[in-house]
């Protein structure tokens, strides 16, 4: 047997005694530092959704100061929320009189604070992959210089920037030091090239013929700023007021950007931008944009449906390029093997060339699910639409979208609705004309296309399409009529007349959606943070300056 063993001690026995006593005591650790991480994405989330969606009274002012607040309760809700507050950066509106007249700088003071904050904490400026500025110019007008330097010294201290948006000045072939700021920028996924007029362009153009109006400096310059886009995947390339870019130089340009997906080229002189361009676009492509551009023309068109360039489109948008032949359209939908989306606008009908032998359906597509349909003078355009549709051409789609639908052919495809105008109709600044004059039976408005449709379903509610009759013992007891509708029982195509951008009168987004800040710099009925007003903290701590309620613009809604 082995000896027992010695008793503890009386210090030791007592002192192991308040050390289980101060373990049973002690508080147990806050909820917050026990919560996995996806509760507190989870919050911030529902955080941003309250603040951002449509029907919020609040703006990004108010999104942020609840964004600090929450950074300051814990060094866990610090480490979490700075990411968010930091990753999307919203500037909007003006600056606040009182930050103005403390600081005693006279424009630009939330960027400059925020400019010093990120250069002195560096780590900070690892998060920020996003940045909206004010809107310092209206419709894409040059701001002034001071501006554009501001702006491009808070994109050099963002290392990892991947967008800047709310910001488009105009790029007049000349050196500013935002365009330079941003060619620096490793990771920048979109841009958006707004090309204006050059003197020495102009000049040149008085005195020869393209090309050769760019002179070599011009054109090294530009090709030279997307040198380091090995990320770059949106690119917007806009002519403003009659700007330059020649052929060459898109070709070289595109072909710079390995990461390329999403391409949109609008505004383009026909010596600029024409159907051998089109041609020369790059294989990386998966969602393509043409609008108002005079050299494509519908055999461009079609001969680009033959390259391999347009094999991986997904997203085709074909905007007044004044098409003359359903050929065309025809040849685009059957070869473009992926394509999912697929947008037309314009104001003359294609139809079927002379002596073109057709069989229905006249266009088809096998993977087709979402049709934009605009064509202002439809002439049988829409009847051939529809009479492709109902012989099985398109057995995927699920959207139809068509504002010109004027006699309601479209609508008789797709499936039946109840009501088609909106509650928000009646607010529309196209109201006042339809209810003190007829708009015109070929207006392209969708309030006008809104209340034609539901004019046509109101109209084949008052006939009956159906009669049920009860009868017992040769007795008609009861007798039941079923209202007619517009549309096609089954079908899975849905009729849709909303606007791309929420309340917009206009079906399709369009570059003035994108660059004009009229109501950022002046706005009306904005947010001042009235919403919290019942806050104990009073007035003085909710209250700020009247700002837009800034809903930020996907570009990919371009597509």
């Amino acid at each position: 047997m082995g000896l027992p063993s010695p008793p503890l001690s009386p210090s030791y026995s007592s002192t192991l005694t308040a050390q289980q006593k101060s373990r049973s005591t002690a508080p147990p650790p806050p909820v917050f530092q026990r919560l996995p991480p996806e509760i507190y994405d989870c919050i911030l989330r529902q955080l941003a959704i309250f603040h951002d969606e449509p029907a919020s009274m609040s703006c990004k002012t108010c999104h942020l100061r609840d964004l600090c607040a929450l950074s300051l309760v814990d060094r866990t809700w610090d480490r979490v929320v700075r990411p968010q507050l930091y990753g999307r950066i919203h500037i909007v509106g003006n600056d606040s009189p009182t930050q103005v007249k403390r600081f005693k700088v006279k424009f630009g003071v939330r960027l400059k604070l925020l400019r010093r904050t990120l250069r002195e904490r560096r780590v900070l400026a690892q998060h920020v992959r996003e940045i909206k500025v004010p809107r310092l110019q209206r419709h894409g007008a040059t701001g002034d210089t001071r501006n554009l330097d501001l702006v491009a010294s808070l994109v050099m201290a963002c290392p990892n920037l991947e967008k800047l948006v709310g910001f488009y000045p105009v790029y007049g072939h000349a050196f500013d030091r935002l365009s330079h700021a941003l060619s620096t920028r490793l990771r920048l996924k979109e841009h958006v090239w707004l090309i204006g007029e050059n003197p020495a362009i102009a000049e040149r153009s008085r005195k020869q013929l393209p090309p050769g109006l760019m002179d070599m400096q011009q054109a090294d310059q530009f090709l030279h700023f997307h040198k380091s886009w090995r990320s770059l995947s949106t690119l917007f390339l806009c002519s403003h007021k009659q700007g330059v870019l020649e052929r060459d130089i898109f070709v070289h340009t595109l072909h710079r950007l390995p990461a390329l997906r999403h391409l949109c080229i609008s505004s383009f002189d026909m010596d600029d931008f024409d159907d051998v361009t089109l041609q020369s676009l790059p294989q990386s492509l998966q969602s393509l944009r043409l609008q108002d551009l005079e050299g494509v023309t519908f055999w461009g068109l079609s001969e680009f449906s033959r390259t391999q360039s347009a094999q991986g489109i997904k997203q085709l948008s074909l905007i007044n390029l004044d098409i003359k032949y359903l050929s065309t359209i025809s040849n685009l939908l059957l070869r473009l093997q992926n394509l999912h989306r697929f947008t037309l606008v314009q104001e003359s009908s294609p139809e079927v060339a002379d002596g073109e032998l057709v069989f229905q359906p006249v266009i088809a597509s096998q993977q087709l699910q979402y049709m934009h349909w605009d064509i202002l003078n439809p002439g049988f355009a829409n009847e051939n639409l529809a009479n492709s549709i109902c012989a099985g051409g398109f057995p995927q789609l699920r959207t139809l979208k068509a504002p010109s639908d004027h006699d309601g052919q479209l609508q008789m495809v797709c499936r039946p609705r109840a009501q088609v105008v909106l509650p928000s109709d009646k607010y529309s600044k196209a109201y006042r004309a339809f209810t003190e004059g007829n708009p015109g039976r070929l207006a392209r408005t969708l309030f006008t296309a809104r209340k034609q449709a539901q004019q046509r379903i109101e109209d084949a509610r008052k006939r009956a399409m159906f009669r049920v009759v009860v009868e017992e013992d040769g007795i008609v007891q009861e007798m039941f009529d079923i209202q007619g509708y517009i549309g096609t029982v089954g079908s899975k195509i849905s009729y849709c007349l909303d606007p791309d951008v929420p309340g917009s009168d206009n079906a399709l987004i369009d570059f003035p959606d994108l660059v004009d800040g009229s109501k950022e710099i002046a706005p009306k009925d904005g947010c001042t943070g009235m919403w919290n007003a019942s806050h104990h903290r009073g007035k003085k701590w909710w209250n700020h300056t009247e700002r837009y309620r800034y809903h930020p613009v996907d570009l990919q809604r371009f597509f």
